[in-house]
């Protein structure tokens, strides 16, 4: 998991992925509320990646469960975006499928941060010395 930079980051990469073929897909929609609590839910996941790792430990696990969070807000507005006809069924089916796999990399990120950041560091001295 070693990074310099959130900007590395697959999770993030990924959902700045999802959020520009939110933006793009919605771009025609009239519907502006459903539109701009997309937009949002979309923006707010890799932000929250970015503020996290720029914070480290224990702060970036809260942001990756909070852009979690936020992902699953996306899917649902997806679904409902499909259903009352803002988006296209196969564009929908496209946004499930990677904000569901956005989820399970957060989910797995979040766990690794977690027991990292729990984990004290070894000692590099031996007391016995």
């Amino acid at each position: 998991m070693a990074y310099q930079s959130f900007e590395e980051l697959e999770v993030w990469k990924r959902s700045m992925g999802a959020a520009v073929l939110i933006y793009t897909c919605l771009r025609d929609c009239r519907d502006f509320g459903l539109r701009e609590q997309m937009q949002r839910s979309a923006v707010s996941i890799p932000s929250n990646i970015a503020e996290g790792a720029e914070r480290g430990g224990l702060d970036f696990a809260r942001y990756l469960k909070i852009a979690l969070g936020s992902a699953a807000e996306l899917r649902t507005q997806c679904y409902i975006a499909r259903d009352v006809g803002a988006l296209k069924p196969e564009d929908a089916e496209t946004l499930v499928a990677e904000l569901k796999e956005v989820s399970r990399m957060l989910s797995s990120l979040s766990r690794t941060v977690t027991s990292r950041a729990k984990t004290p560091f070894a000692s590099t001295s031996d007391p016995e010395d």
